[in-house]
């Protein structure tokens, strides 16, 4: 049985789809950009701080399903350029302490909205 989880604390989805799914104990977050939930703005100022406001929608979620980051068994990382990499690499691993996730970091063409990183991750109840 599926239940869908929704939080006022990250961005409302701009598609047909919902924040994340929770099946079986394993919940699926739908890929994060940078909008302020409580201003509906988007953060393009940096990379630093566009990651790390797509890391906080997707802490919001894992909040709400009573999770945390210790639960991501996995993410993906979308980049628009590689060039990146070392930044968003550093504001990511700051929310892991330990037994990282597995993951995969690609460069895309482009990202919805045109933001430079999208991040979706996939959590499980420990």
């Amino acid at each position: 049985m599926k239940k869908i989880i929704a939080t006022t604390n990250a961005p409302s989805p701009i598609g047909p789809y919902s924040q994340a799914v929770l099946v079986n104990g394993t919940l699926y977050v739908s890929g994060q950009i940078a909008i302020n939930s409580a201003t509906g703005l988007l953060i393009l100022d940096n990379i630093i701080e566009e990651t790390k406001r797509v890391m906080d929608n997707i802490k919001a979620i894992l909040t709400e399903a009573g999770m945390d980051f210790t639960n991501v068994v996995k993410t993906s990382i979308f980049l628009s350029d590689m060039n990146n990499f070392a930044k968003v690499n550093e504001v990511y691993g700051s929310y892991f302490t330990k037994d990282f996730p597995a993951r995969e970091t690609v460069q895309v063409s482009r990202l919805p909205k045109d933001v430079n990183v999208e991040i979706s991750v996939i959590a499980v109840v420990s």
